[in-house]
């Protein structure tokens, strides 16, 4: 599962709302030459990318080549069900990473242009937010 091997601190704090506006870093397609790109502000979690991620898998095989983006690196805690207030903060539940719109979220190498379309397509029905194919241009 994704997840940090190490971190500075095991717990962070929540932090602020999602700020709007768009991706100023990772919005180009540096390696494939298709990619899948968010349209929304959201947390992804890490079980959601991996199982976009292995869908991608399936569908290409060994007819391409797959790159990940972004990585689950703020913890999210989650106190068990039935506990009363207080006792200090909950265990960590899962992994998750904030996407704004414009970031690029996996990147394709492969030769078949409906294969890369529908492994794309199949990938983003796995998340939870808006995503859109985009094509490297040729030029």
């Amino acid at each position: 599962m994704l997840q940090p091997a190490k971190l500075k601190h095991r717990k962070w704090m929540k932090g602020k709302r999602l700020k709007e506006g768009i991706a100023t870093s990772n919005i180009d397609l540096n390696f494939g030459n298709y990619g899948l790109k968010s349209l929304e502000n959201k947390y992804l979690k890490n079980m959601q990318i991996e199982a976009a991620l292995k869908e991608i898998k399936r569908i290409l095989s060994k007819k391409g080549r797959v790159w990940l983006k972004i990585f689950p690196y703020l913890s999210r805690t989650k106190k068990a069900e039935g506990v009363r207030m207080g006792g200090g903060k909950g265990d960590i539940d899962h992994y998750a990473t904030l996407v704004r719109p414009g970031t690029i979220i996996f990147e394709i190498e492969t030769n078949n242009n409906d294969l890369a379309i529908k492994a794309l397509k199949s990938a983003s029905c796995k998340l939870p937010i808006k995503t859109k194919i985009i094509v490297k241009d040729e030029s």
